[in-house]
């Protein structure tokens, strides 16, 4: 793709889901695209930048992947699971506290293999601590290849112009929606779907320290030289829903939870509480209130994000809420 190769490690392209009962129910034509089914590493949406990244990375002969997030990131667990595939060393840095308890993504990065660096939040540069840790492993004769946060760069956005193309060979026209972190995801999108006629609304999951509109064309930039696409946008361009942050990043909310239950008790498919629950969520309250027409075809994009219910302040308030359908007998 654009003179970037990939290494191919995913059955492509990855299925479309008609969700009949809550089409009915919601008057719409719902789709969903799974990209929560991805092989390996419990799924999701960051293998399909993985697969480029991947390449870059033992084209330089690297032995050893380093990348950040929260302490849940799912970004995280997939490079760890990539990395577990491809025999290379794997280390995870979170700015973030120790959550208690050894669970949900977590210990699946353990179970991987991959080692988990927690730096409690005191100011400290996280590059800082990137430095420090490559250079722990260099020492011991690994090469490192860094992966930015949720794998966002021009390289790893490749992966959702990918899937831009299977959209546009699926669907004629309609209303993608898909979550929006660090916007890799979304902006491959963006870009493969210019001059379609589909539509792409992102919604932000977590706050930006600057005008995201604003990072959004800079993103934009850097991907025009480096793919040398022959069009310019402007912020006005971008579609990003940004009334939706429901606390914040990752904190529980009772709306997230009861959309994370009607998407279950309706199709049977369950959502997280970071990224897809939260994105659902204000579908539901977009299509309230007239933002989404009830005559458009909406494809969702499900990035998946499963382990994140087992987070342990996720679960606790699962908990307290399905326990009395729970009956302890004798």
């Amino acid at each position: 793709m654009f003179g970037y190769p990939k290494q191919s490690c995913l059955h492509l392209p990855t299925p479309v889901s008609y969700l009949p009962n809550l089409s009915d129910r919601l008057g719409i034509e719902f789709y969903m695209k799974r990209d929560d089914l991805t092989e390996f590493g419990v799924g999701g949406n960051k293998l399909r930048k993985l697969e480029y990244l991947i390449y870059d990375a033992k084209e330089k002969g690297a032995t050893m992947l380093i990348t950040v997030g929260g302490a849940q990131t799912n970004h995280g667990r997939l490079t760890a699971a990539v990395a577990a595939k491809n025999q290379m060393k794997c280390a995870i840095i979170a700015m973030d506290d120790y959550p208690g308890i050894l669970s949900s993504n977590m210990l699946l990065d353990r179970i991987f293999g991959a080692y988990v660096f927690l730096h409690k939040p005191d100011g400290t540069p996280l590059m800082d601590v990137v430095e420090q840790v490559a250079e722990k492993f260099e020492s011991q004769g690994e090469r490192c290849y860094f992966i930015p946060m949720g794998g966002s760069n021009e390289i790893g956005a490749l992966g959702y112009y990918e899937c831009a193309q299977e959209l546009k060979q699926e669907f004629k026209s309609g209303h993608v929606i898909v979550p929006l972190g660090s916007m890799g995801t979304y902006m491959g999108l963006f870009c493969g779907l210019h001059d379609s006629d589909l539509t792409l609304t992102g919604v932000q999951i977590m706050p930006y320290e600057e005008d995201i509109y604003k990072y959004a064309c800079n993103y934009f930039d850097k991907i025009k030289k480096s793919w040398k696409l022959d069009f310019d946008v402007t912020e006005e361009d971008f579609d990003i829903a940004t009334d939706y942050l429901y606390g914040g990043y990752n904190v529980p909310s009772e709306t997230v939870r009861n959309a994370i239950y009607d998407m279950a008790r309706s199709e049977a498919i369950v959502l997280d509480p970071c990224y897809t629950g939260k994105t659902y969520a204000a579908f539901l309250d977009m299509l309230a209130e007239e933002k989404i027409q009830k005559d458009e075809t909406i494809i969702f994009i499900h990035t998946g994000g499963l382990p994140g219910v087992y987070t342990p302040s996720h679960q606790k308030a699962f908990e307290a809420e399905l326990m009395d359908g729970v009956t302890i007998l004798g």
